[in-house]
């Protein structure tokens, strides 16, 4: 993936921080020592009171090098990767959709003006074949997702010993992650999206009754239509395709111990929290960007988490600690979390059953 561009620099197009800390300056190219993600683990344990010498965890020595697959990885990460140097080029292209809004007012407005029908028609299909495009992006990503999963998840292995072991591909499931969060931010401020399909389906509906031909190769039959309408009618869409396939991938996999699978989200959102509750490290990362892929990363893996774990992420038995997530989201300035928060309190699965307690029903009101 290209490096530090776009809406979602941080790292949906170079190195993530969730490899190596300082992650910021990685981001920026610099030669600088950084923490292997190992080692972020071992500081996890540290601050959950499953570790006592953290004097010896803390002066581990420190690795320059990028994470890279080694051969038993390759496969998955190649895979993977074809799909991720396409996330920044459909972050870009959904930034810059403006929509047909004016267009479809016009022709509204003034039903027997062939001119302007025409206009607005004119104006949507090529619309249309971008969301088609985005849609089918995100049956891809699902695809990714999965391969990652398994590879993450297999046995003999522990979640906690493949993480450690397969750091270009947990560095690929962060970026995923990073790449849905900021996805669906950007959908949900976007209404043109909904709308711009909305028409295109009942103009093209009236034209196949009239038996008026639809020109254009960005038509889009009535299967492919309705599951289009499912995935934008969500309001966050890339996070319900995520959620819905690890489901599957658990629901699929009953061989495979259900723990395998929350104890790799459960310890990546702990990582993700002591880098950036921790002076230490949060006072090493050069540039806001980084911050940012680690509280979507966070997010992303509660919420798949709270889907994935037959009481969720609230509960008092959870292996993540929602009120240090929570405190960490709040932290930051109001405008920068309100997507993220939103995205707890609505994509969520748990939150508002009885379990949850209510300081942390309250933390998120």
């Amino acid at each position: 993936m290209r490096r530090g561009r776009g809406a979602g620099g941080g790292g949906v197009g170079g190195r993530s921080p969730f490899v190596r800390v300082p992650a910021a300056r990685l981001l920026e190219g610099e030669e600088t020592e950084a923490w292997s993600l190992s080692n972020s683990f071992k500081v996890t344990k540290l601050i959950e009171g499953q570790e006592q010498n953290h004097q010896h965890w803390l002066k581990l020595p420190f690795n320059r090098r990028d994470a890279q697959p080694t051969e038993s990885e390759k496969e998955i990460y190649n895979q993977v990767n074809v799909v991720l140097k396409d996330a920044e080029g459909i972050l870009e292209d959904l930034q810059s959709y403006r929509g047909a809004g004016h267009e479809i007012r016009e022709a509204i407005q003034h039903p027997a003006d062939e001119k302007l029908q025409e206009k607005a028609w004119g104006a949507v299909v090529p619309l249309v074949g971008k969301l088609k495009k985005f849609y089918e992006f995100s049956q891809r990503l699902e695809a990714a997702l999965r391969g990652l999963l398994g590879a993450l998840t297999s046995t003999p292995y522990s979640p906690t010993q493949h993480l450690e072991r397969e750091q270009a591909l947990a560095k690929q499931f962060a970026e995923i992650l990073h790449f849905t969060l900021r996805f669906d931010e950007l959908k949900m401020t976007n209404p043109a999206i909904q709308n711009d399909f909305s028409y295109y389906r009942r103009t093209l509906s009236r034209m196949r009754i009239n038996n008026v031909p639809a020109e254009g190769e960005n038509e889009v039959n009535n299967e492919l239509a309705n599951r289009m309408s499912l995935f934008y009618a969500e309001a966050t869409p890339m996070l319900k395709t995520l959620s819905d396939a690890t489901t599957k991938f658990v629901s699929e996999n009953k061989n495979l111990p259900i723990e395998n699978t929350t104890d790799c989200l459960s310890t990546m959102a702990s990582v993700c929290r002591v880098m950036l509750e921790t002076p230490e490290y949060r006072s090493r990362f050069t540039n806001e960007e980084t911050v940012s892929f680690c509280l979507r990363v966070m997010v992303g893996v509660i919420i798949l988490y709270d889907h994935v774990h037959p009481v969720g992420a609230f509960a008092k038995t959870s292996k993540i600690d929602m009120k240090g997530c929570i405190k960490v989201l709040k932290d930051q300035p109001p405008n920068s979390v309100e997507g993220l928060l939103n995205a707890l309190r609505y994509t969520t699965k748990h939150l508002n059953d009885e379990t949850t307690s209510k300081q942390i029903k309250s933390m998120l009101q």
